[in-house]
């Protein structure tokens, strides 16, 4: 099957014993020891039904693992763990998500990747290179997909700190940009959304810390331990990246209104300006016989001078002032 990526027995002593098909599951877990560990990729309705028959899975978790678009969780189903975490990658400036689904048991661990989610190859080969660790179980496996998917979400942060820079330098440039300012809010929206996706980490990790002492045994409950501690790390630095983007964002709206305002500030001085020679002209504009100078020579020439004058002088005490 195209959505089965790996399917394989391991030993109770941690290693590879063989590979094997979905249909051959019901016949080898009464029999083998070890555990199973298989790989999905998108699988479709019928796959999944597959699996649960062979594994006895609940149909809900199911129905959950198909449809995906699900919320970060465990869920406990009978002798079974039903996990849901948030996988992220940031390309090109925009971040996607995917989810990656895991059925665990005391003989199987079930991975279900859906979205934008690297594979795990490399994981289960690393696993694969540490029988000893291996040994512990499906619990130990869990640990390392969840450990990836964690790790995952450091590049992404450093991602959102680069694209951030870049940002800042666009905001402090002296120029308002829309273009800017959307990048901004579209890059808050994400940060909530990554801050969603690893914030239950922690929780989840917890309850596989204190609980299910029949699927996790007490030799590898330090490693949820430490995955817990870099979730916490991360959503630290999310945060502060949240407050940095909500600074920007005030900046940028600072800085757009001090220049609306220089730019009231030289429309009301040049205003100003022209009010002078405006008045002037509406005085004398006015049709009454009797006017100061009206029939003096040198009225005319005078009235032009001083209103000049007058506009020179308010020009100087307005650029003094940083209105012009």
């Amino acid at each position: 099957m195209e959505s089965v990526v790996n399917c394989a027995i391991y030993t109770p002593q941690g290693r590879r014993e063989r590979d094997c098909t979905v249909e051959e599951i019901s016949e080898i877990l009464p029999t083998a020891e070890g555990f199973v560990w298989i790989g999905l990729h998108e699988p479709g309705q019928a796959l999944l039904g597959k699996i649960q028959e062979e594994f006895a899975l609940h149909e809900l978790a199911i129905e959950d693992a198909h449809r995906a678009h699900q919320r970060a969780k465990l869920e406990t189903y009978g002798d079974g763990l039903f996990i849901v975490l948030k996988t992220a990658q940031f390309r090109a400036g925009e971040l996607h998500f995917g989810e990656t689904h895991l059925f665990l048991g005391r003989r199987y661990l079930i991975t279900v990747r859906h979205g934008a989610s690297s594979g795990y190859t490399d994981v289960r080969a690393r696993c694969e290179e540490q029988p000893a660790l291996l040994r512990h179980g499906s619990s130990y496996a869990l640990y390392a997909v969840m450990d990836r998917i964690v790790d995952n979400y450091a590049p992404v942060v450093d991602g959102f700190e680069e694209e951030l820079d870049n940002i800042e330098h666009l905001v402090f440039d002296g120029s308002f940009s829309r273009a800017t300012l959307l990048r901004l809010y579209h890059l808050r929206r994400a940060l909530v959304e990554l801050r969603l996706a690893v914030v239950p980490v922690v929780e989840i990790c917890n309850q596989l810390i204190r609980l299910h002492a029949s699927l996790v045994p007490d030799a590898v409950r330090p490693y949820f331990r430490d995955i817990a501690d870099h979730a916490t790390r991360i959503n630290e630095a999310i945060d502060t990246l949240r407050e940095t983007l909500t600074g920007a964002m005030d900046v940028n709206i600072a800085m757009v209104t001090i220049r609306q305002n220089d730019v009231v500030k030289r429309l009301a001085g040049w205003a100003g300006i022209l009010a002078l020679p405006t008045l002037v002209a509406s005085v004398y504009g006015m049709n009454f016989d009797f006017m100061p100078e009206l029939r003096w020579r040198w009225g005319y020439p005078l009235v032009l001078a001083l209103t000049f004058g007058a506009c020179l002088l308010l020009y100087r005490r307005l650029r003094r002032a940083g209105w012009i």
